[in-house]
């Protein structure tokens, strides 16, 4: 009797204890499921990068307190990432294909991305056109949105070598195909409309006259502008420069491999002449009217300029391939401030190529090397000036607190006149008369000129 009841007992304890073991090992095994979850969490986190913590809103030309004449907006590189699904817990299916828990099946498809961007126009409905010679397509970036649009090659079109772009004011899309030594014109909805090939030999920078009805073609190839009527059947009207002559050319109105060319509201050409380092303008029929620029490093001086535009107020910006800055001149050559150096963060370059300003005075740029197109934002005269008397009248206000602020210029200011002083993207202020009208031997800045792609 003892006997049965004591092992009635002993049974009862031990089935405790192993309950109470089997609690314990429960409680053991979920704790350390939590502590390796949030270790993995840990690890997965990413750090921040510089650009995560940089403050974009700060990067402005030149630097406070003058008034801000250029502003950083943004970049575009790639198509937009899809945004990526809650994760969910994984089902016995998945589990047995081997997929962890909390991972999900990738089906995404690969993201377009700039590789060699080079040509820039921008549309009525303030879209971004890129041309692609590596993706071979044309990129259509929603400026706002950052939505991504394409016209591909074998879809839409046949492209080789892309180069140039023009938009007209009816959203007209000229694209310039160096390999194929064609422009193909494609209408609004992006249908091939037509094809110009007469005197090409390798179209590359484009410019449309909207007044005028001029499409300028400039190719490095011939050393030589050709001028078409901007309207079918797009006729070849005349050339502008001496082709035939190996690049060797250096006299007004001849070019050494002619790559960018661009229109003034008066119907002036201005035409970025890389091999001799200059900018060289014509009137609308075509006549030689002056040139400015010479080799150098220094500021006002050019490296193989390239990308050529003019903003709202009569401006021109000009892009310098060599020495990764974009330098902004008067009509008629002087400097007025430059940004820009070798670099991969906002304002800085590599292998720029490519400019355009759009009516809203957005500045976009384009670069080989880092495969993305930089967006700025150009502050006109009158919102400088606007600006300016702001400043006047809060200084008057302070006047009886003994305070008082730069007001700063309220246009942008002819470097060398006065002894004023133009700022590099680094805010390094340098003396604009020890340089602007000096010639390249005086300032011991000037030299042989490296070989890049005249494209």
């Amino acid at each position: 009797m003892f006997s049965m009841h004591d092992n009635t007992i002993s049974r009862r304890v031990g089935a405790a204890v192993l309950a109470i073991g089997m609690v314990l090992a429960l409680l053991t095994t979920s704790a350390h499921a939590e502590k390796k979850k949030k270790k993995n969490l840990a690890v997965a986190k990413p750090k921040p990068t510089i650009m995560d913590v940089l403050d974009i809103s700060k990067i402005v030309w030149p630097n406070p307190p003058a008034i801000t004449r250029i502003r950083y907006l943004n970049y575009f590189c790639s198509q937009k990432p899809p945004e990526t699904p809650t994760a969910a817990k994984a089902r016995w299916m998945d589990r047995l294909a081997g997929v962890a828990v909390g991972q999900t099946v990738s089906n995404e498809r690969r993201l377009f991305q700039l590789v060699t961007p080079y040509g820039l126009a921008v549309d009525s409905k303030n879209r971004l056109y890129v041309a692609d010679s590596k993706v071979h397509a044309i990129f259509i970036f929603d400026s706002e949105t950052r939505d991504l649009q394409l016209i591909k090659n074998g879809a839409q079109a046949r492209f080789g070598l892309l180069t140039g772009l023009a938009i007209d004011d009816s959203d007209r899309l000229f694209v310039a195909d160096s390999e194929l030594r064609r422009v193909l014109v494609f209408d609004a909805k992006h249908t091939i409309e037509s094809s110009i090939s007469e005197g090409l030999a390798n179209p590359s920078g484009l410019a449309i006259d909207n007044e005028n009805r001029f499409l300028y073609v400039a190719d490095p190839e011939l050393d030589q502008v050709l001028v078409y009527d901007a309207d079918p059947p797009y006729k070849l009207l005349r050339k502008i420069g001496t082709t035939g002559k190996a690049h060797t050319l250096s006299t007004p109105g001849d070019f050494s491999k002619p790559t960018n060319v661009a229109v003034d509201k008066d119907g002036n050409l201005f035409v970025s002449d890389t091999l001799n380092d200059r900018v060289e303008v014509f009137d609308a029929d075509g006549k030689f009217i002056r040139t400015f620029g010479k080799p150098g490093d220094g500021p006002g001086y050019f490296a193989r300029p390239k990308g050529i535009a003019i903003d709202g107020d009569g401006h021109v910006w000009v892009a310098d391939a060599v020495q990764d800055r974009v330098q902004v001149f008067t009509p008629e050559g002087q400097l007025l401030i430059w940004m820009g150096g070798h670099g991969a963060y906002p304002g800085q370059f590599s292998a720029l190529a490519g400019l355009a300003i759009d009516k809203n005075n957005r500045v976009f740029t384009s670069e080989q090397y880092a495969g993305r197109v930089q967006m700025f934002r150009y502050v006109t005269d009158a919102e400088a000036m606007e600006e300016r008397d702001r400043r006047k009248a809060q200084k008057q206000n302070k006047a009886a607190d003994g305070k008082s602020e730069n007001s700063g210029a309220h246009r942008l200011a002819p470097a060398g006149s006065g002894g004023e002083s133009i700022e590099n993207a680094s805010g390094v202020r340098e003396a604009a008369t020890s340089l602007v009208g000096k010639s390249p031997a005086e300032t011991g800045r000037a030299g042989k000129r490296p070989e890049t792609n005249t494209h």
